[in-house]
């Protein structure tokens, strides 16, 4: 954001005098709601800082870091005192004053547009620092951000910039700033996504064709049963050194008979050959279950690609496929359905029928129940907790 439009916007925002909620909504992006039930988000994203309007911005999660804790204890319900640019810096800082039980407290919430260390700072009146979206280690820079330290001020700087963009209209101005940059990024997140999507069901894809015919173990199977029952009932013919045999059959063809390498006698030998038609024969049988699961995978993948592509904001793309985070690996239970989280709320869904059976037995008394009337769907499931759930994750539940 530019110097001249930060001058601009502050000038716009003295007309507001209290903050009514205020929170996070996602990663770098702040929500602040205004007198009068206005709302302003101010972005706060590494080299794109900008503050835009939008209706209905679907948060996945509830952020509870100790940054949105002392945010929303700070400025929550509080007086708005003052906004002010600091001078020589793309810096706008929102003077509040809450009453608490002991005193009246005065709070300053600092942002820093500053491009690629752009920040969002919590400080108290002595300029103290509360919290910080992002901290920032003497290490790293000059300039700590350490919770306890006091800001140190940045350097004033002359800037040198092109006319402002924002015109005559500047609740306008304010919902282009989110479409210029939502068409680009929707794009971008929608390839990202599609390309993780289409990674699994290529891994799936071939698991799928690395799986045995059924047919082939079960001819496999009788043949080892075969072998056992000749080698069992023509023990008095074989030697107990002997690794093979050749015998007739019961319809007087020649067949040869390679004995297992571990069997340590003929009579061994039979037996480890049953063990291994049972082995197999049981093999062949499951093979299906698993083929079916592989399937249903590759089926849900594919859904989800089209309701991606279909996809006409980032956050509802965020809710069903959320940024990939390194964690540590732990072995994962299977289920056979899906969970997303918004606002806060789990919502469920049902993979394949195990997967709506699994949902209908693990629903709670309170909780919400999706499936579209009068044909087969999967179900959806909302865990409520006994709280109100918001029309925004009804809504978002009953597209999925």
């Amino acid at each position: 954001m530019k110097l001249n439009e930060l001058l601009q916007v502050t000038q716009y925002l003295q007309k507001y005098k209290s903050i009514t909620s205020i929170g996070r909504v996602d990663d770098t992006i702040i929500k602040i709601v205004f007198d009068k039930g206005e709302v302003l988000f101010f972005d706060m994203r590494r080299g794109d800082s900008h503050i835009f309007k939008k209706k209905d911005y679907k948060r996945a999660k509830l952020f509870q870091a100790p940054f949105d804790v002392v945010l929303y204890k700070r400025f929550n319900r509080s007086h708005i005192d003052s906004f002010e640019v600091v001078k020589g810096n793309r810096i706008l800082r929102l003077h509040v004053s809450a009453n608490s039980s002991y005193k009246a407290q005065s709070t300053i919430l600092q942002f820093e547009f500053t491009g690629r260390n752009t920040n969002a700072i919590i400080l108290d009146e002595d300029e103290v620092v509360l919290e910080a979206l992002r901290h920032i280690d003497s290490s790293v820079s000059y300039r700590s951000i350490k919770v306890g330290e006091k800001l140190e001020e940045l350097e004033v700087k002359e800037f040198s910039e092109k006319p402002s963009n924002i015109g005559e209209d500047i609740e306008e101005y304010f919902k282009n700033e989110y479409f210029r940059r939502a068409e680009i990024k929707l794009t971008q997140v929608k390839n990202q996504r599609l390309i993780v999507l289409q990674k699994k069901i290529d891994k799936l894809q071939k698991l799928l064709g690395n799986l045995d015919d059924e047919d082939v173990l079960l001819e496999k199977s009788a043949k080892y049963e075969f072998w056992g029952t000749l080698v069992l009932s023509n023990l008095h013919l074989v030697k107990a050194y002997q690794k093979s045999m050749k015998i007739d059959d019961f319809e007087g063809n020649e067949v040869e008979i390679v004995f297992p390498k571990e069997a340590r006698t003929p009579s061994e030998a039979g037996n480890l050959l049953f063990k291994s038609a049972k082995k197999l024969k049981r093999k062949a049988k499951s093979l299906y279950k698993e083929r079916e699961s592989l399937e249903d995978k590759v089926a849900f993948l594919e859904n989800m690609k089209k309701v991606i592509s279909s996809a006409k904001d980032e956050s509802e793309i965020n809710i069903l496929l959320p940024k990939q985070k390194q964690v540590k690996k732990t072995k994962k239970v299977q289920v056979s359905y899906e969970s997303f989280y918004m606002e806060g709320f789990k919502i469920m869904l049902g993979k394949n029928e195990k997967g709506n059976e699994e949902l209908l037995k693990e629903a709670k008394k309170r909780d919400i129940w999706f499936h579209i009337k009068d044909i087969p769907s999967s179900h959806v499931i909302i865990r409520t907790d006994k709280a109100n759930v918001p029309q925004s994750v009804l809504d978002f539940a009953a597209k999925i």
